[in-house]
C-alpha cells in the first residue's frame, strides 16, 4: 500500500513537504507516490474528472489524499470514500463525486467529530493526511467517522464536455473518455473543428488534432507545438461532437 498524492499545491511551493511529513510519522516508512500537484486550481470539478481518470489507471489497495479545497475551513465537509478496494481522503466539494458515482463498489464515511489542528486552513496536513495514515495502518474507521449514504457534491458520472487540464506541452485534456468512439469524429473547441490523430507521429504539422491520451481521455494537441496557445484554450472551455 503506498500514499497517493493529488492536489493543487504547486510541486515548487511548501504545501506538499508538509503533508508528506505527517503521513511518515503516522505511517513511518510507506511509500508516497505523487500523482500531481498542479491539478486545476480553486477547481474541484475539473479536478475530480482528471482525478478519476488518472486514478483508475493504478492498482488497487492505495490511499489517495485529494487536496483541491477553496472551501477549507467552511462548513464543508470531509469524507473517507472507498472506492473498487481503492481509498481516497478529501472534502466533501465534489472532487471525490466522478469516482464514486463510476466506482462498482463503494463506501463512504464522513467526519463527525472536529479534530484538532495547529492550523484551520491546512486540512490537507490537519486532518486529510492523518485520516489518510490510519486507513493505512488499520487504525479506520474510528469514532471520529460515521457511515454515509452519499456525498453533499456531487458532480456524477458522466463525462465533462470541457477542458479539465493543461500540460506544459500545451495539450489540453477534456473531461471525454475517449475508450470507443469514432475515430471520423471531429471535436469542436473555440470554433475550430478538430480531426482525430492515433499519435503524434501521425498528425499532421501545424494543425491541431484529438487522439485518446495515456490517461484515457480526449486530448487537444498538436505536433510539437502548443495546442492550448494555438486556440487560446483554457480549463472550463467547452468542447463538442460534429
Amino acid at each position: 500500500m503506498a500514499f497517493v498524492l493529488f492536489t493543487d499545491f504547486g510541486s515548487a511551493d511548501l504545501y506538499v513537504g508538509q503533508v508528506e511529513a505527517v503521513l511518515e510519522r503516522d505511517a513511518p516508512g510507506a511509500r508516497v507516490i505523487h500523482l500531481l500537484h498542479e491539478a486545476p486550481m480553486f477547481d474541484p470539478r475539473a479536478s475530480a474528472h482528471l482525478l478519476a481518470a488518472l486514478a483508475s489507471r493504478l492498482p488497487p489497495g492505495h490511499v489517495h489524499v485529494c487536496v483541491v479545497d477553496p472551501g477549507v475551513g467552511s462548513a464543508r465537509g470531509t469524507v473517507v470514500l472507498n472506492a473498487g478496494g481503492n481509498w481516497f481522503v478529501g472534502p466533501d466539494n465534489g472532487l471525490l463525486s466522478v469516482i464514486a458515482g463510476r466506482a462498482a463498489t463503494r463506501r463512504l464515511w464522513r467526519v463527525t467529530r472536529d479534530v484538532p489542528g495547529p492550523s484551520v486552513s491546512f486540512h490537507g496536513r490537519d486532518l486529510f493526511a492523518p485520516l489518510a495514515a490510519a486507513v493505512a495502518t488499520g487504525r479506520f474507521p474510528s469514532e471520529q467517522v460515521a457511515a454515509a449514504a452519499s456525498l453533499e457534491v456531487d458532480f456524477g458520472a458522466d463525462d465533462l464536455p470541457e477542458i479539465v487540464y493543461v500540460d506544459h506541452y500545451g495539450n489540453a485534456f477534456t473531461g471525454l473518455r475517449a475508450a470507443g468512439l469514432p475515430t471520423d469524429r471531429r471535436l469542436v473547441a473555440h470554433d475550430r473543428e478538430i480531426a482525430h490523430a492515433r499519435v503524434f507521429a501521425e498528425a499532421p504539422s501545424g494543425k491541431p488534432f484529438w487522439y485518446e491520451n495515456s490517461a484515457g481521455l480526449v486530448e487537444i494537441a498538436m505536433r510539437g507545438a502548443s495546442a492550448a496557445r494555438a486556440l487560446g484554450l483554457a480549463i472550463g472551455d467547452p468542447v463538442q461532437w460534429r
